[in-house]
This record gives structure tokens, C-alpha cells and sequence, in this order.
């Protein structure tokens, strides 16, 4: 089964996360979609976090710091294994390079919620953006309603978007 990284560039001021449009290549999979960033784990990854700040400076030039990545999911999908990472950012796209892709964009919670998205991204963006809601919400306490378990690499897991 194929395994794979990706991550929620979340930009604060913005209330949106970055996703990229993806090559309009048939011999890819979900040519000409948004998608969060990220990629598949390669021989060289010791672990997803790992892949996915290789990735992120493959394809955008962007080196994250590591201390500020965190984990968010990791769920089995009909296309494989996912982990999906966080991360706050006031970045401007502009100035990254893009290695991959067609584009880059910023997507607030509606926009995001409107737009069918690559790699069932839709359902982990409505987890995330629902867990925002709840952050932001003054005397809000955000693990209340958490079951989520983590997994070796203290992922949470959550199997079709839902915490088990």
C-alpha cells in the first residue's frame, strides 16, 4: 500500500490554508485539481513528518521549521496511507518557487468547502477548519470532544475523516 505526507499551511490573517493546483497531466492522479501540499513517502523518509518537509522544499523551495510542524491525522484511504501535518504561516506566494504544479492558492473554510478538492482533501479540511472554529472560540476548550488515538509517529488517527 502507498504511503504518503501532506500538510495544512494554515495563514493566520487570512483564515485560509494553501493548496496548489495540480498538473493537468492525464498520466497523474487527479490532474488539473486543488490539493493540499505534499507527496509520497520515499525509501530515504524515516518518517512522515520527515517526507513532508522534503517535499515542501522540493516543490516550493519553502524550508518549514520542524519544531512548528505538527501532527494533525493519519488516515487510511482507498488510494493509500495519509498523514496529514499543520502548520501556521504568513507566507506570500509570490515569492515561493514552484517546482510542481500549475499554481498556488490561498482557500478559506467556504472556498475550500466549495471546490472538490484531490485525495478526499475536502474531508480532512472540514475536521481541520472545524477544530479552528472551536480554537477561536473564546472559553472553547478544543480537545473536548477528542478520541482520536496516535500512532507510532504520534499522528492522531482517524480512519474516512473520522477521529476512531
Amino acid at each position: 500500500m502507498t504511503e504518503g505526507s501532506q500538510i495544512i499551511i494554515y495563514h493566520p490573517a487570512r483564515h485560509a490554508v494553501l493548496m496548489y493546483l495540480r498538473d493537468d497531466k492525464p498520466s497523474i492522479p487527479f490532474p488539473d485539481m486543488w490539493a493540499l501540499p505534499g507527496g509520497m513517502l520515499e525509501p530515504s523518509d524515516k518518517t512522515p513528518k520527515e517526507c513532508v518537509l522534503r517535499e515542501i522544499e522540493e516543490e516550493m523551495e519553502l524550508i518549514l521549521d520542524p519544531a512548528t510542524v505538527q501532527a494533525f491525522a493519519r488516515r487510511d484511504c482507498d488510494f493509500g496511507i495519509e498523514h496529514t501535518f499543520t502548520t501556521s504561516l504568513e507566507l506570500d506566494i509570490d515569492e515561493l518557487a514552484l517546482h510542481e504544479g500549475q499554481r498556488l492558492g490561498w482557500f478559506t473554510a467556504q472556498e475550500a468547502a466549495e471546490t472538490e478538492l484531490a485525495y478526499a482533501d475536502n474531508d480532512i479540511l472540514r475536521q481541520f477548519f472545524s477544530r479552528k472554529a472551536v480554537e477561536q472560540t473564546p472559553g472553547a476548550d478544543p480537545d473536548r470532544h477528542r478520541t482520536d488515538r496516535h500512532d507510532q509517529q504520534g499522528t492522531p488517527a482517524v480512519e474516512g475523516g473520522v477521529a476512531r
